[in-house]
Order: structure tokens, then sequence, then C-alpha cells
């Protein structure tokens, strides 16, 4: 018998209680789905740490991403985005198809970008409209300074964008107190639901620049949004995604229970732990020190190894689900993911699988070597 697990950084486990929560189904215009709805917003508002407004999209996260550009901006305006992985580039990619005119500053990836490089992009660019920044890049493993960068955005009249799908409820993230504008999140990482919701906090300069901005948007639409959502109860303009919405509530109440910090506090030793079991097997981190995420260990494949021939064997002879490298890292690097619905015991299986499959690729491993330092971080805490 062979038993699946779901180690990639999304999407990521569901408990057994946030999977049953979809199994009935209620009418979006009752006074239940208005009281469950009610719980949600709230619930986001506690998981953003936010006083905003959220909107909620029955997307990806990368529809969230479309909709900060779409209802903040109009064609021709200036942004800057600061990249440097995969998700960065998909900041690139909409705002380009939305017609801004994107001032790009790149990052070779596994670098994280620098607050100053914002200082002085925003000094030479006054008419900048926005700044996007993605938080938690789970294509290399590295986590950004928002907090920094937020600090320099706020004192100029651009909005501070940020994508935190994969960070939010697993890394700190303070919207408010970071002058975050727009922060995009998404259900299938941290909040422990399955794919299918993306959300939007909103704050009131952001609210400004959607009463002025010209590009269109029918569905993904922020003022139809907050009009649906100020009625009491609140409700949604479209049918939204209902059971997911019953999933997500559950989730919350887990994540309030635990309480924030110690959700962050458990994403951080699961990352230390798995990294010192990288360490110990005589493998290379590929995210520099300073920036490491406690979302995804992003590990350099050994001379001689494919990662994309490691993540197969995995998933097919050990039913271990890994993530690969993406674009120009792909057969480079392997992502361990260990955001969401992990414990400790969820690291050293991860570890045991990694050992086993790169000793059948050839590379010399002593088992258990990795999983006993693991173990040992994992003990003392």
């Amino acid at each position: 018998m062979k038993k699946d697990y779901i180690f990639t950084p999304g999407p990521t486990p569901v408990p057994h209680s946030v999977s049953v929560a979809q199994s009935k189904m209620i009418h979006h215009r009752s006074a239940d789905f208005g009281e469950l709805f009610s719980r949600v917003l709230d619930g986001l508002k506690y998981a953003f740490q936010t006083q905003n407004d959220i909107v909620v999209f029955a997307s990806s996260g990368t529809g969230g991403l479309e909709a900060a550009v779409a209802n903040c901006f109009s064609p021709g305006d200036k942004v800057a985005v600061f990249n440097g992985g995969k998700f960065g580039e998909r900041f690139v990619e909409i705002a380009s198809f939305f017609g801004l005119d994107v001032i790009q500053v790149a990052y070779n990836w596994g670098e994280s970008a620098n607050p100053s490089d914002c200082e002085r992009v925003l000094s030479e660019n006054p008419d900048i409209k926005g700044v996007m920044l993605t938080h938690s890049e789970t294509s290399t493993g590295v986590v950004n300074d928002v907090e920094a960068f937020g600090r320099i955005v706020r004192q100029t009249p651009a909005l501070f964008v940020v994508d935190t799908i994969s960070g939010l409820c697993a890394a700190p993230f303070k919207t408010d107190e970071w002058g975050v504008d727009i922060a995009v999140g998404g259900s299938q990482k941290g909040l422990m639901t399955p794919p299918g919701l993306a959300f939007v906090a909103v704050s009131e300069k952001a609210w400004k620049a959607v009463e002025t901005a010209r590009l269109p948007r029918y569905y993904f639409c922020f003022k139809a949004a907050r009009k649906s959502f100020s009625k009491t109860p609140p409700q949604t303009p479209y049918t939204p995604a209902i059971t997911l919405l019953q999933a997500l509530d559950v989730a919350l109440k887990m994540i309030k229970d635990e309480g924030l910090e110690n959700v962050w506090a458990r994403h951080e030793l699961f990352a230390r732990a798995t990294r010192a079991g990288v360490k110990a097997l005589g493998l290379e981190l590929f995210a520099k020190d300073s920036s490491r995420a406690s979302v995804v260990t992003s590990v350099i494949s050994p001379d001689g190894i494919n990662s994309g021939d490691l993540v197969r064997l995995l998933r097919s002879k050990y039913g271990i689900f890994i993530a690969g490298g993406q674009s120009k890292l792909k057969g480079k690097i392997f992502r361990l993911g260990h955001v969401g619905y992990f414990d400790r015991y969820d690291i050293i299986v991860q570890l045991a699988a990694v050992e086993f499959g790169l000793k059948e690729l050839g590379f010399p491993v002593e088992l258990g070597t990795g999983v006993s330092s693991a173990m040992k971080i994992l003990y003392e805490e």
C-alpha cells in the first residue's frame, strides 16, 4: 500500500474538519450564509492583521493579483515591480498585460529585494503610482522585507501592493502596521483550505485610487464587492464558492485558536528543522541565509542529479509530493514545503523520503542523518 503525502508549497494539506465542512450546501442569499460570510470576513481581517475592507473572489490567488491591478490603476500608469522569482515575474506580466508602464527591478533568483532600491526608484520616478512586491517567493524560497518597503512607500502617493498568497498565516505579515495598501492572499497555502478563493485587503488610500482607475473589470470589481459586503448581513455580488467558504470558516477558527503568532512560530520551527536536515545530508540551500522563507525550503540538487528525477521518483514510488524548480530553476533545485497543516512528524517523513530518493539516485546518503538532525531541533523546541 502506498499512502500519498502532499509536501508542496501549494496546494497544501487540508485538515479533516476543513474537508468535512464542504459536505453540505446552503443558499448564498440565506441568513445562514450571511452569518458564515461575516465570520469569514472577520477571520480574514485577523489573518491579514488589518481593519481594512477585504474582498473575496472565487479564483486562485492570481485572480486577486489581476484584481489589484485592474481596480487601482489606469492605462499608462507607472509602477515599479521588484522581481526575484516566478511570482515576481507574474506581477510584471499582469501589469504589462493591462498596459501599465512597468519599471522592473530584477534580482538574481535566490536573493531578496533590497529596500534601498525602492527608495532610489521612487526618488528617480516621483510619478510612480504603485510599488509591487512578493512577500514569500515560493519559486526560490525567499521572503522579502515587506515592513522595510512599507516604511518607504507610505511616504509617497504610490500604492504598496503585496502578493502574500503563500506568506499569509505562515510568515509574519501585518497589513496595517506595515503600510500595505493592497494585500493579496489565497486559500490553498497557509490557510489550509482547497484552492479556489482569493482575498484582497484594500486600504482607504487604495479605495481613493479605485474611484479614478480606468482599467476594465467586471467580475473582479472591488466596488461591486464592497457594495454587496456592506449589506446586513453581507453578501457577494455573484454566486460565491459556498463550500470553500464553509471550509475556510473552519480553518480560520483553527488559526485563531492556535494564535497567529504561534502559527508563525510553528512555521519557523519547521523551516529550521528542515534546513538542518538538508545541511546534515551535505546539500546546499538555494536561498541566501538572511532571506530564507518559513514557507518552503529550496535545495540545490546534487551534481549529476536532475531535481525533476527526484520529484518523480518520490511521487511514483513513495507517494511523496515535493516540488521541483520552476522556469530557469527547472532541474536545478527541489523544494520542500512546510506551510499550513503540518506537524513535526510531517517534517520527519518528508526528510526520510528525500534520503531514500537521493540514495536510490546514487547520492551518498547515510540513512537517518538528515532526519536525526531535524529531530534534535524538533525535540528541543
